[in-house]
């Protein structure tokens, strides 16, 4: 969550650092500020909301060094005084940071018993006087003793007005990225900001400190020692990251879906079947059990991949939100494959899952879509979804390439371990096709009609059975996080069990339905709803008519293979939720109290 910036070397103006933090907007923010090298002494200016509000209160100046930031709220309401950088009693050193000090009001106690005077609520300011009670001269080594005392998570970026030509950053579970220009080095939360400079980039690793000084770096361990790490090239640019005339990232991103799922595909569709050259070194004809870990949409994925193996083989498949899994007594063993799904690659809950596993021995399979993020490098080896930067909060095509890389997983596994049947064949031949009907799909649908109709309802209940259960889960996460409207789901078959109290005029349902072997019992639940008078829209297939006296609002997808509907679904439920919000006044790029990259518990 959040968004750092840091720039040192040749003079620049303040704009650009301003301008490189709204590329970081999308991670979610309540308050932004900006700390720079001003005549022998550091100037700061923040604002609570957002960041253009930020920019009517910067002057016109050029400056060597200069650090920015986007908070979150962990600690201490949003306002100007919480919002980053925070100083010391000094007012010499600044500081910004993402993630959360856990022993801070243990250290922030003992600090001000030494005198020290606090000025905000948050966790951060103790680490800026942490450093200037270690401060004896040397920035860096103050940086070095101080983190020594933290306990907790942090990306943190430090400037000294006794330094014109130096940062000192460091990480320890959150992430940052170090890119050197022809003039400037620069320390960003991620990738973007950075490519305006340089596409060759370093991801520092927990652990690191770096010192950045006259257009050069120098990387070490908490020991002081120097560390080696690797120049990643970045081969995608700026204008991968705007919106190409689109209204929203969302919609753009809805729309680059076919391109994605292209990317995705390549290299792992044959003329043999499905192949995964990353999983060579794996004995996966061993594989007994799954124990697949994740978050949010990411956990619908791993849902679909779920239903979809356990259908085709006697391998179990245990799916869990990464927060719970953490915390429990987990089994692993030599014939237990262990797959991490993080779309950033920083998820917090996720990686400290991959972190409990491996400490019990266990091989763990990642997937991501960020090269170089932090559960790549801690995982044994990495499926990356290729679906290109998506700016978007809510997750749309690194969804998609979700289910067509756990899709492809599950067909590899399934026929390295001897089992291929026709209709695995088919739903392999959908998938070469998949780039194709999701252009259909998306040129031909049109959702404004009913997304008006149902735009001013407060609540919703999205059903489905087997594996378009979890597109229901989905269908709902999208429209509640995005349009803030009551959505909730369940398996068709739980109705009777409790939620269908819930129904009546003004409690519309969303029914997963296409034609499948579970469709007569989905149509039952659609029918049970209808007796208690709300309103129906249910997605089915082309072919399939026998809806259309029954519910109120029909969308239709290409026939699909079984296995295949979650996929070509998807787009709809992503699009019927974007409009929703659009024509409610809310931008769905960046929905209220949500971020991007979740890098705190």
């Amino acid at each position: 969550m959040c968004g750092i910036v840091g720039i040192v070397g040749t003079e620049f103006n303040l704009k650009e650092l301003v301008e490189d933090l709204q590329k970081l907007e999308y991670r979610g923010y309540d308050s932004a500020g900006v700390a720079f090298y001003d005549n022998g002494k550091i100037s700061i200016q923040k604002s609570i909301g957002k960041i253009k509000n930020l920019k009517s209160k910067i002057p016109q100046k050029k400056t060597s060094i200069g650090i920015a930031h986007t908070r979150w709220a962990t600690h201490g309401i949003p306002n100007d005084i919480n919002a980053h950088p925070h100083t010391d009693c000094t007012g010499k050193i600044a500081i910004v940071h993402n993630g959360i000090i856990e022993n801070y009001y243990e250290l922030r106690e003992m600090l001000k018993s030494k005198g020290h005077v606090f000025k905000s609520d948050t966790d951060t300011e103790v680490i800026a006087h942490l450093i200037e009670e270690h401060f004896k001269g040397d920035l860096y080594i103050a940086v070095l003793d101080a983190i020594k005392l933290l306990k907790g998570a942090y990306a943190i970026v430090v400037m000294h007005s006794d330094f014109s030509n130096m940062l000192v950053a460091a990480r320890k579970g959150s992430p940052l990225v170090l890119g050197r220009g022809k003039e400037k080095v620069v320390l960003a939360s991620d990738v973007t900001p950075i490519l305006r400079y340089t596409k060759d980039v370093v991801f520092l690793e927990d652990g690191d400190v770096v010192l950045l000084k006259d257009g050069e770096y120098k990387i070490t361990d908490l020991g002081g020692n120097v560390v080696l790490r690797k120049v990643y090239h970045i081969d995608w640019d700026e204008t991968s990251a705007e919106k190409s005339g689109y209204k929203h990232f969302m919609l753009k991103e809805i729309m680059e879906e076919p391109e994605a799922i292209e990317s995705a595909l390549v290299g792992r569709v044959t003329l043999e079947g499905p192949v995964l050259n990353e999983l060579k070194e794996f004995n996966v004809e061993r594989v007994e059990k799954i124990k697949l870990v994740a978050c949010g949409t990411s956990y619908h994925a791993g849902l679909v991949f779920k239903y979809f193996v356990e259908k085709h083989s006697n391998i179990d498949v245990e799916v869990d939100v990464a927060s719970e899994f953490r915390y429990r007594n987990i089994h692993v063993d030599d014939n237990t494959f262990v797959i991490a799904i993080s779309q950033s690659g920083e998820t917090a809950d996720t990686l400290e899952s991959v972190r409990l596993v491996k400490r019990k021995g266990a091989k763990v399979i990642s997937i991501s879509n960020v090269v170089g993020s932090t559960i790549t490098r801690e995982s044994d080896v990495t499926v990356f979804m290729n679906a290109g930067p998506e700016i978007g909060v809510a997750a749309t095509k690194t969804y998609v390439n979700q289910l067509i890389v756990l899709y492809i997983l599950g067909m590899h596994l399934l026929r390295m371990k001897g089992i291929w049947n026709e209709e695995l064949q088919r739903d392999f031949e959908f998938l070469k096709q998949a780039p194709e009907i999701f252009r259909k799909i998306l040129n031909n649908i049109d959702l404004e009609e009913i997304s008006s109709y149902y735009k001013n309802y407060h609540h919703f209940m999205y059903i489905g059975r087997g594996i378009n259960y979890p597109t229901a889960l989905e269908g709902a996460l999208k429209l509640k996080e995005i349009s803030y409207i009551n959505a909730t789901a369940y398996p068709a078959g739980e109705l009777k069990h409790g939620p269908i109290a819930l129904l009546d005029p003004t409690f519309p349902v969303f029914a997963i339905a296409p034609k499948d072997n579970l469709f007569e019992k989905t149509k039952s639940n659609i029918e049970e709803s209808k007796a208690r008078n709300s309103r129906i829209i249910a997605i089915t297939n082309e072919s399939n008519k026998e809806l259309e006296k029954i519910v109120d609002d029909i969308i239709y997808v290409p026939d699909s293979p079984d296995d295949m509907y979650p996929l070509t679904i998807s787009p709809v439920i992503q699009l019927f939720a974007y409009l929703i919000a659009d024509m409610r006044g809310y931008d769905p790029d960046k929905p209220r109290n949500l971020a991007k990259s979740v890098t705190v518990e």
